[in-house]
C-alpha cells in the first residue's frame, strides 16, 4: 500500500490516509470487532469510514452503545444500501481497501428457523458481501494501490443454523473474489476469529472456551484487529484466497 513520508508528526504516529482508504462495516459497540480494526486501521495510516447498523445493536441482548461509533447508520438487509453506501463514500476518493465485519446472528435450530430469519441472515451476512465487493471493485483504481478486500467470518453450524450457512456463503464469495479480481491487484481474505470476548459470553461460554483453547485465554478485538492490519499491507499482499483462523489454537 503506498505510504508518504512526514516529518511533522510525533514518534510512532503516520500521517492520515497515507496507507489508503478503508471501509469498516460492522461498527457499532467500542468493544466490538469493527470498532478495533476501525481503530487499528487509523493507527496504520488508512482514512477510515465506518458503517454499521444501531438497529441491529438495540434488538439483541446486549443493546447498543449510548453513542453509535459508525458514521453511516446502513442496514444491509436493503439490497440497494451496499451500492449506495460505497457509492457515496467513494464520491471522496476512492477506497483500498473493505474490511466487512457486519453481520446478522440470531440463534435458531433447523426446527425453530422461520424463512424470514433464514432470508435475512442471507441477506445481511452473504447477498451483501457480493455487493460491496461488487460496488468496491467499480470503484477501485489500480493505479491507486493494491487493494485489499477481508471478511470476518464464523464455523457455526447446530443450532445457529441460518448464521452458520449464510457465513459459509461468505466464504465463498469472498474466496472468489480473489481469483475474478486478480487482474485489479486486489486480495480477498477471510478470517474466523473463534469466540471473541465482546460482551456476549455467559460464564459457561466462558468457560468452555477457555478449555478448548491452546493459549489458555479468551480471544479478543484486537487479536483479530492484528491480523487485518496485516492484511491490508503491503507485507501481506502475498496472502491471498485465503480462509485463515486467528483463535489461539482451538482443540475440537
Amino acid at each position: 500500500m503506498p505510504t508518504t513520508g512526514c516529518t511533522n508528526l510525533p514518534d510512532g504516529q503516520v500521517e492520515p490516509g497515507s496507507a489508503g482508504r478503508a471501509l469498516v462495516t460492522g461498527v457499532g459497540r467500542r468493544v466490538g470487532i469493527g470498532s478495533a480494526i476501525a481503530d487499528r486501521l487509523r493507527a496504520d495510516g488508512f482514512d477510515v469510514v465506518t458503517a454499521g447498523w444501531r438497529g441491529y445493536d438495540d434488538r439483541m441482548p446486549w443493546g447498543a452503545d449510548g453513542d453509535h461509533l459508525a458514521l453511516h447508520d446502513v442496514d444491509f438487509g436493503d439490497p440497494f444500501a451496499p451500492t449506495r453506501l460505497v457509492a457515496e463514500v467513494a464520491e471522496s476518493g476512492p477506497l483500498t481497501a473493505l474490511v466487512m465485519c457486519h453481520c446478522e446472528s440470531v440463534d435458531s435450530d433447523i426446527r425453530t428457523t422461520t424463512v424470514e430469519s433464514f432470508d435475512r441472515h442471507f441477506a445481511v451476512n452473504a447477498r451483501s458481501v457480493w455487493l460491496l465487493i461488487q460496488a468496491f471493485s467499480e470503484q477501485f483504481q489500480p493505479t491507486t494501490a493494491n487493494g485489499r478486500i477481508v471478511a470476518i467470518t464464523s464455523d457455526h453450524t447446530a443450532y445457529n443454523l441460518p448464521y452458520g450457512a449464510s457465513k459459509g456463503a461468505l466464504d465463498r464469495i469472498v474466496i472468489a473474489a480473489a481469483t475474478e479480481l486478480a487482474d485489479l491487484g486486489v486480495t480477498a481474505n477471510v478470517i474466523n476469529p473463534g469466540a471473541n470476548e465482546t460482551g456476549w459470553m455467559t460464564d459457561e461460554v466462558r468457560s468452555a472456551v477457555l478449555d478448548r483453547n491452546l493459549q489458555r485465554r479468551i480471544g479478543t478485538p484486537a487479536d483479530t484487529a492484528d491480523l487485518v492490519s496485516f492484511l491490508v499491507s503491503a507485507a501481506g499482499g502475498w496472502i491471498n484466497g485465503q480462509l485463515l483462523y486467528s483463535n489461539g489454537g482451538l482443540r475440537p
